[in-house]
């Protein structure tokens, strides 16, 4: 029913405005014709297929509704002035992209190469249909680009400021957040382990860790930066003070995760605090230790592109967003968010890599 409703909005694409302005209709634009066409045609072929095989021409529909209604939005009398015509369209594509991805989210493939292939597709094209959706609405509805910019402009504001983006990576990134993040994760680490070894620290360091913790960034990145300077140091000691108490707590949880049984195991072979150390507590830690990890890798980065708001040398991240904000030029402030986006992802990747690569005994990666 879903992709019956789908090729109904092409078909009727076909003979509704297109725009509330004087604009050709689908008739008078052959090559767009087609297209529409073929899209309604496939759609509908999608909706006598059961089952996943209707993925195929399901996909094909939506990729031809897509082109043409892209290529519309490059008529000045359909952008911004979009009428019922056009958005039944829009509708069609969404309708039957959402089937095709929850019919991909419920197929079960054998091969594991097949199942990590549809673990990639499955919220790659999830997101482009996101962005599918933001680029028709701003256009068609004509939204200022002050309030909100194109996904199209942002990219191609991101294309032209790759040597900019580059330094502002490396300011706030390799500099700021890998440095601080390096540091308050050992400490929290090396802390936690001394006060499970000394139970009256963990008593009294806890409540301290969690005052810091509860301290606003705001208040706090001011004050490093008069501590430290304007340059990176300063962001790396509030990323620092961001991260150590969840690798803190989180630590102390892990280390504290071995049963009894394996306790009195350690004692009963005479090993010292040193070896149980090594052998049961901290590979017992181990997956919360990574969870703090995933946690801190977010928080860096958010720590550091804050702290940039209150003093910073002319470049970096949090810099480039205050200062392209201030000058209208909010679509530099997009490529910057993507550039924040893009690395934050890959940074958490490369930690959920590393946990999945030394804690692969762990029962969560059992199959």
């Amino acid at each position: 029913m879903g992709f019956i409703l789908a090729a109904a909005g092409m078909f009727a694409a076909m003979v509704l405005p297109l725009s509330s302005e004087v604009a050709a209709a689908l008739p008078a634009r052959p090559v767009l014709l087609a297209f529409t066409l073929a899209a309604g045609l496939l759609l509908a072929i999608a909706a006598g297929i059961r089952g996943y095989r209707s993925v195929v021409p399901g996909f094909a529909g939506v990729l031809c509704g897509a082109t043409t209604t892209l290529a519309l939005l490059r008529d000045p009398g359909v952008a911004g002035s979009a009428a019922v015509g056009f958005w039944a369209m829009v509708l069609a594509v969404w309708l039957g992209a959402a089937l095709c991805v929850v019919q991909l989210a419920s197929m079960r493939p054998r091969h594991k190469a097949s199942r990590r292939v549809l673990s990639l597709a499955i919220p790659l094209l999830f997101g482009a249909v996101v962005f599918y959706l933001w680029e028709v609405m701003v256009r068609g509805f004509g939204v200022s680009p002050v309030i909100l910019p194109a996904p199209s402009a942002a990219a191609a504001r991101f294309a032209v400021s790759l040597p900019t983006l580059g330094q502002d990576f490396v300011q706030t990134f390799i500099r700021g957040v890998l440095i601080g993040y390096a540091i308050g994760c050992g400490a929290g680490l090396l802390v936690a382990i001394v006060a499970q070894r000394f139970a009256f620290l963990g008593r009294g360091l806890l409540p301290l860790g969690n005052f810091f913790s509860a301290l606003p960034l705001v208040g706090v990145a001011p004050i490093m930066v008069m501590w430290f300077g304007f340059d990176w140091p300063s962001k790396a000691a509030v990323v620092a003070l961001v991260t150590f108490f969840p690798m803190l707590v989180n630590t102390l949880a892990g280390l504290s995760a071995a049963g009894h049984m394996e306790r009195d195991l350690m004692r009963s072979y005479g090993a010292d605090h040193r070896q149980t150390l090594k052998k049961l507590y901290l590979p017992a830690a181990l997956p919360f230790i990574f969870n703090a990890l995933k946690i801190n890798a977010t928080l860096a980065l958010i720590g550091a592109i804050v702290a940039e708001f209150f003093g910073t040398p002319t470049q970096g991240i949090g810099f480039r967003i205050s200062t392209e904000a201030g000058r209208m030029a909010i679509d530099m402030v997009w490529a910057e968010i993507a550039l924040a986006a893009i690395a934050g992802m890959a940074f958490y990747g490369l930690v959920a890599l590393a946990e999945r690569a030394t804690t692969f005994w762990h029962p969560s990666y059992r199959t």
